[in-house]
């Protein structure tokens, strides 16, 4: 059925024309100009994140060679051995050589003077003569002792000195006094040459030393202490000595020398009182001094190692990781330039081995892991041995000892 509607005049079609083109999608309209589908697929290709990861590849493996390690941290074998042995050590000599240090200390404290007295004494003390002739040498009564300031004493009787050599002179002491009275001659510790001996040979063959300070020159009028009070203060300044001694000879031990508990001997010496500079007040001094012997670490472990049956010790390096439980015991400490000293230790000795580094590292050299363990498992002093290859690939030690680092571990 036809409706007045469906009906266009002649007239009106040609003015309508052709109907437009229109071209839709479901996003709507578009102008864009059509895409290049092969040339996209080339520019998202991941060129950047293939060249990061390839330098981390690379960063990665040249930090594994740059931190590549051929090392052995190795634990040296420990043992504790009970010990009460003899022992001959030699002067700075032999399989154990000792050697004698020495230290001293004065102290002083104030004091009311009790009174004065008047005095007119010489200097008096004692020295060791030294003679380093093969033949024995004979001083006469009142021979001099001459200080390097000039200060002369003499001995009141004849003395011999034996003979001995440079390294190990003959040795006696004696008595000397000062020339002259008065305080000038209350000197510490010093040398002496023997001025008539000046211009011939024995100038410098016999000579002496004095450990201790002389003592007693007074001249003229001098304060004097209640002998109480006088005895209570020195028995408090060697009281305060001790400590401060102990100090200055631990001190001097040199490096690589232990001290053993009993190897040393403390003397005090009453110095004379002097005026204090407050009135009516004197100054009490005291002397302290302490002598000890030292032995190289070592060559005491070795000595007590060996002297230990049941240790089965062969020789091998060893040290004394401490000397606080062992106790020294001797008839007599060793006088300056005593060729030898005796004496016993007892107590118990805890003995560490001492790892020779270089022969560890010769030892495992070019070896593969296994084969090097059982290298290792050779030695004695080794208690335990880590083997650390770097990178993780590695399975075999550097041909060259010295790449390889041999690290002691404390056991």
């Amino acid at each position: 059925m036809r409706t007045f509607n469906d009906i266009v005049p002649p007239s009106r079609r040609k003015e309508m024309g052709p109907p437009a083109q229109t071209t839709t999608s479901v996003d709507g309209p578009s102008n864009r100009p059509p895409l290049n589908l092969a040339a996209e697929g080339r520019s998202r290709f991941p060129f950047i994140t293939l060249g990061l990861v390839l330098i981390v590849i690379i960063v990665s493996i040249g930090a594994l060679f740059y931190f590549s390690k051929a090392e052995v941290d190795v634990t040296p074998s420990s043992v504790s051995a009970a010990i009460q042995s003899s022992f001959t050590a030699s002067n700075s000599s032999g399989t154990l050589p000792f050697q004698i240090i020495t230290a001293q200390k004065i102290a002083s404290q104030s004091v009311a003077s009790s009174g004065t007295k008047t005095v007119n004494s010489p200097a008096t003390g004692s020295i060791t003569i030294y003679n380093t002739q093969t033949k024995s040498q004979t001083l006469v009564a009142n021979t001099r002792f001459a200080t390097a300031s000039g200060l002369v004493f003499r001995i009141h009787s004849a003395v011999t000195i034996p003979g001995g050599s440079t390294a190990s002179p003959g040795s006696a002491t004696a008595k000397v006094y000062a020339d002259q009275n008065g305080s000038t001659y209350n000197v510490g510790p010093t040398s002496f040459t023997i001025p008539g001996f000046s211009g011939t040979p024995q100038a410098t063959e016999v000579y002496a030393q004095s450990t201790t300070a002389m003592t007693g020159g007074a001249s003229g009028t001098v304060p004097v202490v209640d002998p109480t009070l006088d005895a209570q203060t020195r028995t408090a300044l060697d009281a305060a000595l001790a400590p401060d001694l102990l100090t200055s000879l631990q001190s001097q031990v040199p490096e690589g020398d232990v001290l053993v508990p009993g190897a040393s001997v403390t003397t005090y010496q009453a110095l004379d009182s002097a005026p204090s500079n407050t009135t009516g007040q004197v100054e009490v001094r005291e002397q302290g001094a302490v002598t000890a012997v030292v032995f190289p670490n070592a060559a005491l472990a070795q000595a007590i190692a060996s002297s230990v049956s049941n240790l089965g010790y062969q020789g091998e390096p060893i040290t004394l990781s401490s000397v606080n439980q062992l106790l020294l015991a001797t008839t007599a400490m060793p006088a300056p330039g005593a060729d030898s000293f005796s004496f016993t230790i007892a107590g118990t000795a805890p003995l560490t081995y001492s790892v020779d580094s270089t022969r560890i590292a010769a030892a495992v050299a070019g070896k593969t892991r296994s084969a090097a363990e059982v290298a290792i498992s050779n030695y004695p002093e080794v208690k335990r041995a880590v083997i650390i290859l770097r990178p993780f690939w590695r399975q075999t030690f550097p041909q060259d000892p010295s790449a390889i680092s041999i690290v002691p571990v404390s056991p």
